[in-house]
């Protein structure tokens, strides 16, 4: 029998030292915490679309429910036909993850070994860092700009052993947007060795003037890869739907480790319909860009300092010493109203807050001048 102690460690060091990802805390848990009524709590915390799920999402899952005593289609083929009509792109450019966070992650032990490099951004989706410490890879954390992607920095940031870079555009927690020049000439800078990863989570609420093909890039480049997901503008946060298009040298490697069949059966029902739903898509964008318009002018009339987004978000500062954030937040919490506190990205004076529903926003806001006073 093997011996019985408290001195046994298990597994490498590398994956001791990860801290877990910690999400938007939900509804349920706030108001068992705070002794509050689950319908007056606003949930403004995680990035999902306030409009839920599009109901030609709820008709293919509910076609699809009749189903469920079977098996997913592991290589989903006619989401990959449906993605492969909307992009032009061959079925086998496409790898389906659970949720992009799967892309992100397969990306990371498809390509890099221990002790090979990955290169991501100061202030950049904390998954970048918790995939390069699951392979035991060494972090190369590029200073950002203006609480963006620095690319030039980034580019020279590059060793003779780096295997991955991850670029968010537009930037979570930030919200800050490269503009396609500026992205087209990194990649013409990147060694051919090196895959670049494109998280492309929030393009759908890209501005019309911002929006550029990356698509194209993809054809040219053999070592991009394009992150996208369901989850945020199309509203099916809790299906989990993600995909990524590369060149098959690319989604090859993807495909060999990724689970048979990460992505369920209702998950592609929901996600082949909302593709083709753009009117919800259209009215996703519009809500969102009315939201972001009211929660910056109330910042302005507050005082406090914000980063213009491109995403369906805002980072504000709310206070000048390292507690703000932590103070602010509780102080919301407790009123019902759930953001989402970015110490764990190094900015503990600041609180990002998801563009909710016009009554969310106006609630979000009444809740926020309460807390700083």
């Amino acid at each position: 029998m093997a011996e019985q102690g408290g001195n046994v460690r298990f597994g490498p060091d590398y994956v001791r030292a990860i801290s877990p990802y910690v999400a938007g805390k939900p509804i349920a848990e706030v108001a068992r915490e705070f002794g509050l009524d689950e319908a007056g709590i606003v949930k403004l915390a995680s990035n999902e679309n306030p409009l839920g799920m599009p109901e030609s999402a709820r008709r293919a899952v509910a076609a699809a429910a009749a189903d469920l005593g079977r098996y997913p289609d592991a290589n989903g083929f006619e989401l990959k036909a449906a993605l492969s009509a909307r992009f032009g792109v061959p079925a086998d450019w496409l790898t389906l993850g659970n949720g992009s966070n799967d892309i992100l992650e397969l990306a990371a032990h498809a390509l890099v070994q221990p002790g090979e490099a990955i290169v991501y951004a100061e202030y950049s989706f904390a998954v970048y860092a918790l995939a390069t410490q699951e392979v035991g890879a060494r972090a190369i954390e590029v200073r950002a700009r203006d609480y963006g992607h620095d690319l030039d920095a980034m580019a020279a940031a590059i060793t003779a052993d780096t295997r991955l870079v991850f670029i968010a555009n537009p930037n979570n927690p930030t919200g800050t947007f490269l503009p396609a020049g500026q992205i087209a000439a990194f990649l013409a800078k990147v060694p051919s060795h090196v895959v670049v990863v494109l998280d492309e989570a929030y393009n759908e609420y890209l501005e019309p003037a911002q929006q550029y093909d990356s698509i194209e890039w993809v054809r040219r480049y053999p070592n991009l890869l394009v992150s996208r997901t369901f989850s945020k503008a199309y509203g099916l946060a809790g299906l989990r739907v993600g995909y990524a298009v590369a060149q098959p040298a690319l989604t090859d490697l993807l495909n060999r480790i990724r689970q048979p069949f990460n992505v369920n059966s209702l998950a592609q029902a929901a996600a082949i319909a909302a593709l083709g739903d753009a009117a919800f898509l259209r009215e996703s964008a519009e809500l969102n860009r009315a939201g972001k318009a009211q929660l910056a002018g109330a910042f302005e009339r507050l005082g406090l300092e914000y980063v213009p987004s491109s995403g369906n978000f805002v980072l504000v500062r709310v206070g000048d010493d390292d507690e703000a954030g932590n103070r602010v937040n509780l102080a919301l919490l407790k009123q019902g109203v759930i953001v989402r506190p970015v110490g764990g990205y190094k900015l503990p004076r600041w609180l990002r807050i998801t563009v909710g529903l016009p009554e969310e926003n106006a609630a979000c806001i009444a809740a926020l001048e309460t807390a700083l006073k």
